[in-house]
């Protein structure tokens, strides 16, 4: 898309300007709360950490109707800890479900990072919720991983690790285009 140049020939505020993609973004402009056209603000690393989160909570329910420990490809959780589980910690159900909603909560939370009612929260609350969540999921990633490529007696194979690695990507990635993007605003 080519932007129509304004009396000093650069694109004024709000008309479309080419990106690198060649799809034509808004410009910033100096209204606060706008996502920055900048080349490190990236919208689909937020998109596809939601399918990773939402895949994630339609597993956790896929299980949680079973009262089964797990996940949907992933290893096997022995007879033994599975009623340990459910003795010591909480039922196998209410955990399951609990994990469905936190990956549907983390969807949103993802989504929030690239949508206007996102921008409405305010910078700082949004960098510690993404903070925690780049801690939390990262150390499930990293868990994975240590386990897919070392062996630590989880049951997670080679290619849970590399998924843990594109996990950590998106989410890094995620961030940091939130942080991007929003850095004009926030001065």
């Amino acid at each position: 898309m080519r932007a129509r140049p304004g009396r000093t020939g650069l694109p004024s505020t709000g008309e479309a300007v080419p990106s690198r993609s060649g799809i034509g973004a808004r410009s910033a402009g100096p209204s606060v709360g706008t996502m920055d056209a900048s080349p490190g603000a990236r919208r689909w690393p937020a998109y596809a950490v939601a399918v990773l989160f939402l895949a994630y909570a339609v597993g956790k329910a896929a299980f949680a109707l079973d009262s089964r420990l797990g996940f949907p490809g992933g290893p096997v959780v022995p007879a033994a800890e599975h009623e340990r589980y459910a003795r010591d910690v909480m039922g196998v159900a209410t955990a399951q479900w609990s994990a469905a909603v936190s990956g549907v909560v983390g969807a949103c939370l993802a989504l929030a990072t690239v949508t206007a009612p996102g921008r409405r929260v305010p910078r700082p609350l949004m960098l510690l919720a993404l903070a925690g969540m780049l801690l939390a999921v990262g150390a499930g990633a990293t868990i994975m991983i240590v386990d897919g490529f070392v062996g630590i007696g989880v049951g997670w194979q080679w290619y849970h690790g590399l998924l843990g690695l594109v996990v950590i990507g998106l989410l890094v990635a995620m961030v940091r285009s939130y942080v991007v993007a929003t850095r004009r605003a926030a001065h």
